[in-house]
């Protein structure tokens, strides 16, 4: 018995050591997270990390648009459903994303040009994938990135053929599908102070106005090295809205070639956003983009940066992770 214990204790490092998002709820926040999807999920590696360490999983494209309704009401969901089967048989919380994005859009859906048209697939979409899942998603992200850098409104087909109302037509339709799951608008560039976040902001006060149901902003947070300062104000900016915020896809990009000091900032401003979020009542969680660096979008994004996740290309901690656990520690 001594030895199988002793034996126990040598193993327990590496399979459980570190424990960020039990750390991250005795804070008294709701989820430390990360993405996952069956690619990513045939690793074992990634399976111990996301038991161990990571509370809620969003999945990564599985739930997007050409992925479950890639033809007019054919709806695909085996992915979504490897991917929810995972988080809720290991007691994890699920953020749904994401429902009415501009991107990754079938064909057939950008070229819809009636309004009724457009209103109907629009709602018939919110619904069938919320009422699959109804009572195991904790948060949809409804819409996604629906503004540009300039604070106008992309031009997408949901703008384009029925103007602001499109954000009004997904909410409602989702408060309706699923009644207790929360509901976020969700962007990315919203870490600074500019006309992105004011017309966000704007529109979340309009909705409100029009009792349209939302509860809460995502702010993406892809972040690059040395330039996390403006991440703690531009939440509470958000949490001034009286909705509850998160940071939804967090990951911190280093330019080429990554060295020992890089590394070592990257720890610090993990650190920093890490406490940002714990000192905005209102955030109730980070999500980070991935688990591995071996898996990240940012390699064939940005292919001038690299390493912006807590764990290396062969799944060892790095000074990253330190930089969240002290925060949470």
């Amino acid at each position: 018995m001594k030895t199988t214990a002793i034996l126990a204790a040598m193993l327990a490092p590496n399979m459980v050591f570190g424990l960020l998002n039990p750390k991250m709820v005795a804070k008294g926040k709701k989820y430390f997270g990360s993405i996952a999807d069956p690619n990513t999920l045939s690793n074992s590696n990634v399976q111990t990390i996301l038991k161990s360490d990571f509370g809620a999983i969003t999945p990564e494209n599985s739930m997007k648009w050409d992925a479950t309704e890639p033809s007019k009401g054919s709806f695909t969901f085996t992915n979504a459903d490897q991917t929810v089967a995972f988080a809720t048989n290991n007691g994890r919380l699920i953020r749904g994303h994401t429902l009415v994005w501009h991107s990754q859009l079938p064909s057939w859906v950008s070229a819809i040009s009636d309004k009724d048209t457009l209103t109907s697939v629009i709602k018939n979409h919110v619904t069938t994938l919320m009422s699959r899942y109804k009572g195991k998603i904790y948060a949809w992200d409804v819409v996604n990135e629906i503004f540009d850098d300039s604070g106008n409104f992309r031009n997408s087909v949901f703008y384009n053929v029925l103007g602001e109302s499109f954000v009004d037509i997904a909410f409602i339709a989702a408060r309706a599908a699923d009644p207790a799951a929360k509901l976020y608008i969700n962007d990315y560039n919203l870490d600074g102070p500019g006309a992105k976040i004011n017309s966000l902001v704007a529109l979340v006060g309009r909705l409100k106005s029009r009792g349209v149901p939302i509860d809460g902003i995502g702010t993406q947070a892809h972040l690059i090295l040395g330039q996390v300062g403006g991440v703690a104000a531009q939440l509470q900016v958000l949490a001034n809205t009286g909705l509850d915020v998160a940071i939804t896809e967090l990951d911190i990009r280093i330019p080429k070639d990554v060295t020992s000091a890089k590394l070592a900032q990257q720890q610090t401003d993990y650190n920093t956003v890490t406490k940002a979020c714990l000192g905005v009542s209102k955030c109730v969680g980070i999500t980070v983009w991935g688990v591995s660096d071996a898996n990240s979008w940012v390699d064939s994004t940005f292919p001038t940066y690299d390493s912006p996740l807590l764990w290396d290309d062969y799944f060892n901690r790095k000074l990253a992770y330190t930089g969240v656990d002290s925060a949470l520690t």
